[in-house]
């Protein structure tokens, strides 16, 4: 008797799990989730933050990063719980945001969120720039993840060092430059329309670090 009722009980299961499915999906809200993710890169930002930052519990940090190189490295963003900026994955959000904007972008705007995904973008290629000063030399990252990673600090109230590490002929790396090129070039088609004049900046870094990479 028990068995048959168990038995009952596993097949009804798959019937029960229809049922609730359409609430299920009811009870998430699609437009936040975008919103909120696009939010995040707002906390992570470096450098000088703009009169419209929404996050307002940042403030300005990183503001002599490249100083000791002397390269301004001011901006981009911070790559996670740390204060260290790895130009490999910042390479890669700006270029999966790119494509998301190319692909997703009427529907960004619908909800309200396309602006604020192209000055996401726009804070990440804005730094990639200055990280590209000349033909071939490219910096990849600022900040020790050794160092920073021993202890918890605010971005703002950072102690630790902000050596600026780069790529050069001596010192390649095809990898990084590939990325950066990848994201640069996604990043140009993004602004064709709205900004035409940064768009071709942007290409003409992005062809100068493809042929490097």
């Amino acid at each position: 008797m028990y068995m048959e009722k168990l038995m009952r009980l596993i097949e009804m299961t798959p019937l029960l799990l229809l049922l609730f499915l359409p609430v299920a999906f009811a009870g998430h809200d699609y437009n936040q989730a975008l919103s909120k993710s696009i939010l995040f890169f707002e906390a992570q930002r470096s450098g000088y933050l703009p009169h419209n930052q929404r996050v307002t519990w940042r403030a300005n940090s990183g503001l002599n990063d490249g100083k000791a190189s002397g390269v301004d490295l001011v901006g981009g963003y911070y790559d996670a719980g740390d204060n260290v900026k790895f130009g490999l994955p910042m390479a890669f959000t700006i270029t999966m945001m790119s494509w998301s904007i190319i692909e997703y972008g009427k529907q960004m705007g619908a909800n309200g969120e396309l602006g604020h995904a192209m000055e996401a973008v726009k804070w990440g290629t804005d730094y990639l720039i200055k990280a590209h000063p000349e033909p071939y030399v490219l910096y990849g990252e600022v900040g020790d993840g050794n160092s920073d990673h021993y202890c918890w600090q605010r971005p703002e109230d950072m102690t630790t060092d902000r050596h600026a590490y780069k790529i050069d002929p001596s010192n390649p790396g095809s990898d990084l430059a590939g990325e950066t090129a990848a994201a640069m070039a996604a990043a140009s088609i993004v602004f064709r329309r709205s900004n035409p004049a940064y768009s071709t900046e942007l290409l003409r870094h992005a062809h100068q670090v493809y042929i490097y990479a």
